[in-house]
């Protein structure tokens, strides 16, 4: 006997940029710390050319609990029609369960522009340059 379907996808309040996505799993999963998962969803979507979606953590599960979505912001790009699954990870010391309908991630959807590559000799300067990781400031 299967589980009654979860509802889709909904944002929380007027004002929130994600959908929270819930577990579709049958029975409740221990995360051991340090582990990983790609947890389904039960959601397939059609994104439009033009934009993509990205897969975020839930705050509240970030800082209370130390789960958070490994590869994050994940991205769904507009032509893949798979099942949506969560990477998640465990960065607490203790076990957690991760129940059906739980909410476990966001989905935003955004807009995406493709860039156009052209090889060139040489690249304009910049004040910059090629001072890397920290060369701003802390």
């Amino acid at each position: 006997m299967h589980p009654a379907p979860l509802p889709l996808p909904s944002y929380q309040t007027q004002g929130a940029a994600g959908l929270d996505l819930s577990a579709d799993i049958e029975q409740e999963i221990m995360l051991a710390p340090l582990q990983r998962l790609a947890v389904p969803t039960g959601i397939c979507v059609e994104i439009p050319f033009g934009f993509e979606g990205q897969i975020r953590p839930r705050s509240g599960l970030a800082l209370k609990y130390g789960i958070t979505c490994l590869n994050s912001p994940g991205t769904i790009d507009s032509d893949y029609r798979g099942e949506l699954k969560v990477i998640l990870v465990n960065l607490s010391n203790v076990d957690f369960p991760i129940r059906r309908g739980e909410r476990i991630a966001q989905l935003i959807i955004a807009p995406v522009v493709q860039a156009r590559l052209e090889e060139v000799e040489a690249l304009e300067l910049s004040v910059r340059g090629d001072s890397g990781f920290g060369s701003t400031g802390r």
